[in-house]
């Protein structure tokens, strides 16, 4: 293919500077907005279409693209318009040369090329390894390998790079050797027979030097071999025991004679072994009765009877009534799939309650007393009962949870699982071998959130182990762990796929149940390293499907050193951008959404940025709040730069990176270098992450570090989560008839897309669902009142209807949709996202609201109305079991006998810091607290609204780095809805409804709106909930200097320097807050006097509304801070403070505060 400089075959030339390879079309943007000047120009690779190119030209402040196609000859040519003659050249170079001259065609001539930066690496910027060694680890043989499992074990699949071009060398050297010989011993020897001699000399000495490292070998498994000899039979072999005694100092005759004797010693003893081995074990079988043969995989351990105690959580008005708190021991068998209930009596007696797995109705965790547990009981038909119960700690409140999920799965008639637990490791070796007993990493204990030592013991569906500087042989790794495994759980775990870049490793094994619903296995491996070409550094994947969810894993080994932050993003963006993974139909989106849950760990060697003295105080104080201030992995994050929409589990271990080997008590923070001394700080270099579709269930119940394997100066760091999963549907029904079939239906779509250039756009939609792909016609309106920003929208007309291939209600709320934005000038995409049909079933359409990424940056925002018709005949479903487990927010507000309604954001939606989203983020529906009384049975169960609108209920989560992301409460009026940007505050394709009041069967047709909010002054008891005095403030985030900020109406100016409270003030529960809960942050500044809407009228709703019942969750704006047009500040007013969709939402169709006091229109 005709490259920058010449044609396939001709010399390499210099690259012009104005070609930039694989720059991002936001990047090449942005340089050339940095450049200014109407005819400035770069190319740089096509995003669309390999081998192609794009022509970027600036006009007017617009930048123009122009595609760049090779055809059949390799010859290039600027695509033009249908009848335009088309003009081809040999080069990139002439091709330009062309239209630097006047009226070739262009916007305008090519006058100023806009050079690429360029790269500057010196000695102390190279990247080698984190281990002792300067030079970086030999690679293996082939710098890439995979297995993929089979039932037979490993076989591989693909190999990395073949062996250098040249002379083969065996690994003794032999043919080096021989050749030497050939050349020159080999005349002395002629020589030596012409003059009679009846021996070779030189020949001998060849072959003695050949043979060497073979009689060192030999010697290493004659050793062996006698030990295990001496198993069977304690009489060794003699002649063993002489060769092994045998010292060096023979002639080189004498060598190969005692090599020969050697190996036909070896062979005798191997056959001998096998019989004294069979005889042994003979007379082992005539001693003992028989037994009847064991299998060759053993059943996994049955789980015992584990038994908790708790105490009964009653209200004041019942302590009067009984005059203590009641103690209770609960009893869970999971093999006989019962709970007994026992309540301890004064007088020993003791009455008990025994329940099935299927009287069990749900578990209603409390997420404000995190030890606290509703168990709602079927007591007769249609009559149901919950009980509170307090037990010891949290974590056994979780072991409980786990045990009884586990029984309802264990006891389903269903014939697929509904969840599956997934061990997730990560741990940098260091170069040298692993202990013998690692149990402590595969059982998730040590320091952090661990395992309770009643799950401690359960075996996990999947494992999936990540390892960097790991010197093992691949097949030895995978072996060692299968063993470990075995020898602890007494199951066969099977090999699904084994991937490695140099010593860079990812294992997956699963039970031997799950083998057949495994599929469309996937391995792939990217290098960082030194110019992108040395495997050191770089990234390993796999990714299959289990039943009908899809699952990713990357285990990466990122650049190492304080400083190397800027690589270490850069890396992750190559890593996403290159590693082909997951259906190739989605090669237009990157890895972060071709998964339905996707998992990103390894060595990622993000540090902290503190004194090293400050660090240590700290950890060893145990306060680790402050050192997660300055973790610059979630620094980035808050920036958006990376992990975009990634969640991680609270970190409550020490960091896990350098210790001193053989101990954990002390850290090494000094290191010896060639350009002197390097200061490595203690850091949590090894991470876990996480990324989930929208309304899709995952929980992390283990996140931390094992304290006891001390080889490495890395601490192993594991993560236990359980993982919603879907079965590979089938229709009772058969196919669709044509009266049966379901549509998607959309009636708008708006995208707001940062981007300078004026080019029309199309949507491509996939989805599984689908038979293929579908386009969207041109955008049929597009405006911009800002220069970065574009606002393209789509009425029906312009958009398809799709047809999913079933129609069944239950196949469909498990399914999700994504998009790409594409322009018609270059098919490149502007950005991409994903959208979960379950909310968006009903008969009237709804509204979906959420964010563009492209290449793992924010690009805009996308909004719009779609419903899913189902037939009414195709509209039955089921709970899935990892809806049986709900979070009860704020138990205190839910009365008896009436259904709580509340809602949570996903981990997308949370901006804490390192954290995994807080309960009240989560959506979920809860059941009412029903009376606890034994004697006095409700009726029947508050009914739950249809499986269709609701969203996934999540295990509530630890108190997250900034609580100010917790929702409003949900009380008696409307939601005041007090985001500034949509894009922030919406779950990823998760519509924000409100269920309006007076009538909740109906819901009305949604419209945005946005309110400054109100401060109320009314004390706390009128918002129907309690206050907060206890949560923190929300952390100060500040993005990246990308853009100045954008112009505020005139009724929003303020101050220049004002400081503002955290944005916890400003989020409005019903129309007030209570003043006194929370102190403004930066030294007590006022609070600039806002211009409140006034409050909307009942009927109408407020905010996104739609079906479900789901208010718009108010949650701290990402980039945090600036008060924006139709906002809330939430921090300083500074040119750094604005982000690109703040931007975008000056573009917005949407009512402001300041503009239009008089309401909503």
């Amino acid at each position: 293919m005709a490259g920058a400089g010449g044609a396939g075959g001709a010399a390499p030339v210099p690259v012009p500077p104005w070609y930039h390879r694989d720059l991002s079309r936001a990047a090449a943007e942005e340089q050339l907005a940095r450049a200014g000047r109407d005819g400035s120009f770069l190319v740089r690779d096509s995003e669309s279409v390999a081998g192609a190119y794009a022509l970027c030209l600036l006009f007017q402040k617009h930048v123009h693209t122009y595609r760049i196609l090779p055809d059949e000859e390799d010859f290039l040519a600027v695509q033009t318009s249908q009848g335009v003659q088309v003009r081809r050249f040999k080069t990139l170079s002439e091709l330009i040369a062309l239209y630097l001259q006047p009226n070739q065609g262009l916007v305008c001539t090519l006058l100023f090329p806009v050079e690429r930066e360029k790269e500057k690496e010196t000695v102390e910027d190279r990247d080698y390894s984190d281990g002792e060694d300067e030079k970086p680890p030999l690679p293996p043989r082939s710098g890439s390998t995979t297995f993929s499992g089979t039932s037979m074990g490993l076989s591989p699949t693909g190999l990395g790079p073949s062996v250098p071009e040249g002379p083969m060398e065996s690994t003794n050297g032999l043919s080096s050797i021989s050749h030497e010989y050939l050349k020159g011993s080999y005349t002395m020897d002629l020589e030596a027979v012409k003059g009679g001699a009846n021996s070779l000399p030189h020949l001998n000495k060849t072959l003695v030097t050949s043979c060497k490292r073979l009689h060192s070998e030999v010697d290493k498994v004659l050793a062996g071999l006698e030990i295990l000899s001496k198993v069977f039979d304690q009489q060794s072999s003699p002649m063993v025991s002489k060769i092994l005694q045998q010292t060096a100092g023979q002639s080189g005759e004498q060598e190969l004679e005692n090599l020969v004797l050697k190996l036909s010693v070896l062979k005798d003893f191997l056959s001998s072994i096998e019989k004294k081995a069979l005889k042994a074990l003979q007379e082992v079988s005539s001693a003992t009765p028989a037994t009847p043969p064991q299998p060759l995989s053993r059943k996994a351990k049955s789980i015992p009877v584990q038994t908790f105690e708790v105490k009964l959580d009653i209200t004041l008005g019942d302590l009067t009534k009984i005059g203590k708190s009641q103690k209770y021991t609960l009893s869970v068998d999971v093999e006989g799939g019962k709970l007994v209930v026992l309540k301890k009596q004064k007088d020993s007696q003791e009455d008990w309650n025994t329940f099935t797995h299927d009287k069990i109705r749900q578990l209603i965790k409390s997420q404000r007393v995190q030890n606290k547990l509703g168990i709602v009981f079927e007591k007769e038909k249609d009559k149901t009962q919950r009980k509170d119960f307090v037990f010891v700690s949290a974590r056994k409140r979780e072991a409980f949870c786990q045990l009884l999920q586990l029984m309802k799965n264990k006891h389903s008639h269903q014939d697929e699982p509904d969840m599956i637990s997934v061990f997730i490791g990560t741990w940098n070796m260091g170069s040298v071998p692993p202990p013998k007993n690692i149990n402590s990493w595969v059982t998730s204990k040590g320091l952090g959130k661990t395992l309770d030592e009643v799950t401690m013991a359960i075996p996990h569906d999947i494992y999936v182990f990540g390892t960097q500087e790991n010197s093992l042989g691949d097949k030895e790794w995978v072996d060692f762990l299968r063993t470990v495994l075995k020898d602890f759980t007494e199951v066969e775990y099977r090999p699904v796929a084994m991937q490695s870049l140099w010593n860079i490793k990812v294992v997956v094994l699963v039970k031997p149940e799950h083998e057949n619903r495994i599929s469309h296995v996937s391995t792939s491996s990217v290098k960082t390293g030194i110019a992108n070409t040395l495997g050191n550094k770089g990234a390993v994947g796999v990714s299959f499907m289990f039943n009908g969810t899809s699952f990713g894993f990357v285990n990466c080994h990122l650049t190492s050193g304080n400083e190397k932050t800027a690589r270490r993003n850069q890396n992750y963006l190559d890593i996403l951008r290159l590693l082909s993974l997951g259906d190739k139909q989605l090669s237009s989106f990157d890895i972060s959404l071709r998964f339905t849950h996707l998992f990103w760990f390894g060595d990622l060697n993000y540090r902290l940025d503190m004194d090293i003295q400050e660090i240590l105080n700290y950890i060893s104080r145990k306060d680790l709040e402050p050192l997660l201030k300055v973790d610059q992995l979630n620094l980035e994050k808050e920036k958006h730069k990376v992990f975009l929409r990634f969640g991680e589990e609270e970190i409550t271990f020490p960091p896990t990176y350098r210790y001193e080997r053989g101990s954990r008590d002390t850290y090494v923070w000094h290191k010896q270098k060639p350009t002197g001394v390097r200061t490595n700080v203690p850091s949590w270099c090894d991470r876990i992450l996480w990324k989930s579709y929208p309304e899709t269930h995952v929980n992390c119940n283990a996140y931390g570090c094992t304290d006891d394997i001390v080889t490495s100066d890395h601490s192993p760091v594991f993560g236990s989560f359980e993982v919603g999963v879907t079965s590979q549907f089938i229709s009772k029904k058969g196919l669709s008839k044509s009266s049966e079939q379901a549509y998607i239906e959309f009636e708008s779509i708006e995208a707001i897309v940062k981007t300078s250039s004026r080019t029309k756009f199309f949507i491509e939609f996939y989805s599984t669902c689908l038979e293929e792909f579908k386009k969207s016609f041109e955008n049929d309106s597009q405006s911009s009142d800002n220069i970065n920003f574009l606002k393209v929208q789509w009425s029906s007309r312009q958009l398809p209807t799709l047809k999913p291939i079933l129609s069944e209600i239950e196949y469909l709320q498990d399914q999700h949709l994504l998009l790409t934005v594409k322009s018609l000038d270059g098919y490149e995409s502007y950005g991409e996202c994903v959208i979960a049909l379950k909310s968006m079933i009903g008969s009237t359409a709804q509204q979906f609201l959420t964010y563009l990424s492209h290449r793992g940056e924010e690009t805009g925002n996308i909004r719009g109305s779609m419903k899913v018709r189902v037939p009414t005949e195709r509209l039955g479903t089921r709970e899935r079991l990892y809806e049986w487990i709900s979070v009860d927010k704020d138990e205190t507000t839910a009365s008896k006998g009436k259904v709580l309604l509340g809602a949570r954001a996903t981990q997308d939606n949370a901006k804490s810091v390192g954290r995994k989203p807080t309960s009240a983020e989560l959506p979920t529906t809860i059941l009412a607290k029903l009376p606890e009384e034994p004697e006095k049975s409700s009726t029947a169960a508050a009914p739950r609204p249809p499986a269709a609108h609701r969203c996934t209920p999540r295990d509530e989560a630890t108190p997250s780095w900034s609580k100010a992301e917790a929702m409003p409460e949900l009380s008696g009026g409307p939601l005041k809805n007090s985001f500034n940007n949509p894009a922030y505050y919406v779950l990823e394709g998760v519509p924000h409804q409100l269920l309006v009041q007076g009538d909740p069967g109906k819901y009305p047709k949604a419209k945005v709106q946005l309110a400054v909010p109100e401060r109320c002054q009314c004390p706390s008891a009128c918002c129907g909930g309690e206050s907060d005095e206890e949560e923190d403030l929300g952390t100060l985030n500040l993005p990246p200097p990308d853009f100045p900020p954008p112009p505020l109406p005139r009724e929003l100016e303020l101050p220049p320097n004002t400081f503002f409270g955290s944005t916890k003030e400003l989020l409005v529960s019903s129309g007030c807050e209570d003043p006194k809960s929370h102190p403004a942050a930066f030294g007590e500044a006022p609070l600039p006097k806002l211009h409140p809407r006034p409050p909307p009228a009942t009927t109408a709703g407020f905010g996104m509304e739609g079906a479900g019942g789901m208010p718009v969750t108010g949650v701290l704006p990402a980039a945090g801070g600036l008060p924006t047009p139709g906002g809330l500040p939430g921090g300083l007013l500074d040119d750094r403070s604005c982000s690109v969709l703040q931007m975008a939402k000056t573009l917005s169709e949407v009512d402001y505060g300041g503009e239009h006091p008089g309401g909503p229109g």
